[in-house]
């Protein structure tokens, strides 16, 4: 006679088992008037559904963003559910809730995380590429799927796909200091960049001061052709002129003053005025 083996094996963990039973509590708080008693039974519901909040927060870790901070943005939507849960209308509290939660956690990602902002649309396109790439990876042999597999896997047209792709890099920012994969002597990105030329301001603001200085008066014209094209000082004008220092102080101030009025006139559209460069009569 045999005897059969009997295993017992302890039940598998119900994935939301972390959801407590509060429907009298929802029942209670749904007739209770604004106070402090409806307050606290609403803390303390809250309370009791935050491990399923935090449960659901860890779905997303791992994404760029710290755990902690998710656990608080999910337990934000955990409160917006309890406030905005009616037991009257026959649907459990959790069934009501994980999406709200889920809701709110995938509108931070949206909202606050991707350095480049880019209209929803096309985030969830760059979601569907990522995960068509993801899903074909293993049968390309570790070769990067092409625009036509992607759009055969996923439905999607050759220019959605194309502009899910450029989203990709839109989600984090590559930093000007990091080095290029190429060089060998810590050349970074920022050393690619070119820098604005300083010489074409000064051309520029040359070029619109200069109708203006053909209608001066010869003195004054003379005066700033010596300070600002002759480098020279004012003691030295004033010396070259017979006059005082002062004068020559005074007349150059004041010819500054109305040769920038006069441009800022004759060019409305331009609100601020460029710092004078050297050798700027305006400077």
């Amino acid at each position: 006679m045999t005897t059969a083996r009997v295993h017992h094996h302890r039940p598998a963990k119900h994935p939301h088992d972390d959801a407590p039973d509060t429907a009298a509590d929802f029942r209670r708080l749904s007739v209770l008037d604004d106070g402090p008693e409806k307050d606290a039974l609403r803390a303390r519901i809250i309370t009791a559904w935050i491990p399923m909040a935090n449960r659901l927060a860890r779905q997303f870790r791992n994404r760029g963003e710290a755990l902690e901070d998710l656990r608080q943005v999910a337990q934000l939507g955990l409160v917006k559910a309890v406030i905005r849960y009616d037991p009257t209308r026959g649907i459990a509290f959790e069934s009501f809730a994980v999406p709200t939660v889920v809701g709110e956690v995938k509108r931070h990602f949206r909202d606050h995380m991707w350095e480049v902002h880019v209209p929803r649309r096309v985030q969830e396109l760059r979601n569907r590429v990522r995960t068509a790439c993801r899903e074909l990876g293993p049968s390309l042999e570790d070769r990067v799927p092409d625009v036509a597999e992607i759009a055969a896997h996923t439905g999607l047209s050759a220019d959605d796909v194309r502009l899910g792709l450029q989203a990709l890099d839109s989600y984090t920012a590559l930093s000007l200091d990091a080095e290029l994969s190429s060089a060998e002597d810590g050349y970074s990105l920022l050393d690619t960049l070119a820098d604005q030329e300083p010489g074409f301001d000064q051309v520029i603001d040359r070029e619109a001061v200069r109708p203006e200085l053909s209608r001066l008066p010869e003195r004054e014209r003379y005066i700033l052709y010596l300070r600002f094209f002759c480098d020279m000082t004012q003691s030295r004008i004033a010396e070259h002129l017979g006059i005082s220092q002062m004068h020559v102080s005074r007349l150059i101030n004041r010819t500054c003053a109305a040769l920038c009025d006069q441009v800022m006139t004759d060019r409305p559209r331009r609100t601020t005025p460029r710092p004078p460069g050297p050798g700027h009569p305006t400077a």
